[in-house]
């Protein structure tokens, strides 16, 4: 019987927009291990309409038994299990935050354990993953998740995934590490935020500097004895903004991304273009120069969902025009009939992720030993 809450097609609650998206995530994220799906029509059944209190209980009970079915796995040796169960009470923990004020001391409570479990996940790993922390302004460093791709077998291309200011990194360890490990990278889970609370992203966003965050991550690695510094890519899930394009536009030691490409820059460009009429672009208030009206040292990989914020065909229009002959861009378009159509894949970012991680593959790994 599908749950009272839950509509015909498996949207929940649909005046709560945020709700019904993080649902969606959770049961996507099933796919790759964060979640059953079992478990998320249980929960859904549980919910009360319209209270949030309803939705942060139930998530964070939810996550609190994996958690101790996870410990009680470990310590009886059974790694596999554990390492499961961590990474889908890491994920329950992160539902149970969503919807909460930042402030809220809540949902700094369940980041915290949140964060616990990716630590204890890290351990039971094989090879051990490790929390890492990188110098990048005055007063804020950034953290991340370090997990080779195999052990004591010399340097390894590696991919640095990172998202959106304010988006959290635990998430990477389920959804685009399993994608990086069966292709031999190493992969540096990555966000921006560090050890600040969720209330730091307002001062993140006032920051015109986002892009320097990457040079840091890169002196990072060249000084690591197991990475192979000459191949190392980025990847920017979600890409709702362009400060990892500009990034690559300022970093040649990278040697691929999957990125937006400046497609948000050059949009913004166009529509305040449009709206004010215009002719004279470089009044036009964007930040930096987008990646597509430069030149990149790397290929860029720019995916993209035909039901997304931005449409395919200005998307393609844009890459079309801005395009130089030095530039190696390359668009995909995941359509509704194959699914990965949705804004950044949420439904089905498994697709969108084996396409990306190939085409990393390819460029990192092809004629060469891992």
């Amino acid at each position: 019987m599908i749950p009272a809450c839950l509509s015909d097609d498996w949207i929940l609650c649909p005046e709560r927009e945020d709700i019904s998206s993080e649902f969606t995530r959770l049961l996507t994220a099933a796919q790759e291990g964060g979640a059953t799906i079992a478990e998320c029509l249980m929960i859904a059944r549980q919910l009360k309409r319209g209270e949030d209190q309803s939705w942060h209980r139930e998530w964070k009970k939810l996550a609190q038994t994996n958690r101790h079915r996870a410990e009680a796995a470990f310590a009886e040796g059974h790694m596999a299990t554990a390492q499961r169960n961590w990474l889908r009470a890491l994920n329950y923990y992160g539902a149970a935050a969503m919807p909460l004020d930042p402030a809220d001391e809540r949902r700094w409570v369940a980041v915290l354990a949140m964060q616990e479990c990716a630590r204890r996940y890290l351990t039971a790993r094989a090879p051990a993953g490790e929390l890492v922390t990188i110098p990048w302004v005055e007063d804020h460093a950034l953290q991340g998740y370090f997990l080779p791709a195999h052990p004591g077998r010399g340097r390894a291309p590696t991919v640095i995934c990172i998202g959106e200011p304010g988006h959290r990194k635990e998430e990477f360890l389920f959804k685009l590490a399993p994608h990086a490990r069966e292709r031999g990278l190493s992969m540096l889970a990555l966000d921006l935020l560090g050890d600040q609370r969720d209330d730091y992203t307002d001062s993140l966003l006032q920051r015109r500097d986002l892009e320097s965050s990457i040079a840091s991550v890169m002196d990072y690695l060249e000084t690591r004895d197991d990475v192979d510094f000459d191949r190392v890519a980025i990847v920017a899930d979600g890409w709702g903004s362009s400060f990892v394009a500009r990034a690559v536009l300022q970093e040649p030691r990278l040697a691929a991304a999957v990125c937006d490409g400046g497609l948000w820059d050059l949009h913004e460009r166009s529509f305040f273009a449009s709206r004010f009429a215009m002719s004279d672009l470089s009044i036009v208030p964007v930040p930096h120069a987008p990646l597509m009206a430069s030149s990149a040292d790397c290929p860029v990989l720019i995916t993209l969902g035909e039901d997304g914020w931005l449409k395919a065909d200005r998307a393609r229009q844009i890459v079309q025009q801005s395009r130089l002959g030095s530039s190696d861009i390359m668009l995909k378009v995941f359509t509704a009939a194959e699914t990965g159509a949705a804004q950044a894949h949420a439904d089905n970012p498994s697709l969108a992720n084996e396409y990306i991680f190939d085409w990393l593959e390819t460029r990192l790994c092809a004629g060469r030993g891992i």
